[in-house]
């Protein structure tokens, strides 16, 4: 692997995701996956992912084993006090995070809570290998609670535990990024079939 990046080619993983995309797989067989990044800050270009925790969605629901947790090494960050990586989880270098994401996510439809920031930090750590930025779809949990209400204020963006509260669900997992993937998960299962997607 590191071989092909010292020679100018793209790795076979960032490959192997690429082809993925050449074609499309119709709406109603997508796999969703709904993810998480944890962060040293709200500054994609500055701070660093902490961890990532995704879960798969398979018609209508959590598919059982579906799943990816990735602690990430954080060189910047001297004291762990604020990090949710804790030291019995095993802890992976940015690359290999990033290999794991891919290889999970392959040309799902990206789910999250105020999505974009998530997405940027991922094509931030992307970047600094050298890669291209994700292809895949997102959908934002936010903007479908806001169709699902009839808001149309781009600028509103509602927090997690607003949704939860919103939609009367349990938000005692959201403690790690896995934690708030599967919080997010169950906001996206019911807003999906709220609104029929």
């Amino acid at each position: 692997m590191a071989f092909e990046w010292l020679t100018g080619n793209s790795p076979q993983f960032w490959k192997n995701y690429v082809s993925l995309f050449d074609n499309e797989t119709p709406y109603n067989k997508k796999r969703f996956v709904v993810f998480d990044v944890e962060s040293s800050g709200l500054d994609w270009k500055e701070d660093n992912i902490l961890s990532i925790g995704g879960i798969g969605i398979v018609d209508g629901g959590i598919a059982i084993g579906d799943f990816m947790y990735a602690a990430l090494i954080n060189p910047k960050q001297n004291n762990t006090e604020n990090s949710v990586v804790k030291a019995e989880t095993e802890t992976v270098v940015e690359a290999e995070a990033m290999i794991q994401l891919l290889n999970f996510i392959g040309d799902a439809i990206l789910v999250g809570n105020n999505i974009n920031l998530d997405i940027e930090f991922i094509n931030q750590a992307l970047k600094r290998l050298d890669l291209g930025r994700l292809k895949n779809e997102v959908m934002d949990t936010s903007v479908l609670f806001k169709r699902w209400k009839g808001i149309n204020d781009d600028d509103l963006k509602y927090t997690l535990d607003e949704l939860c509260d919103g939609l009367k669900i349990d938000k005692a997992e959201r403690n790690s990024s896995w934690g708030n993937a599967y919080t997010t998960a169950l906001v996206f299962i019911k807003l999906k079939a709220i609104l029929k997607l």
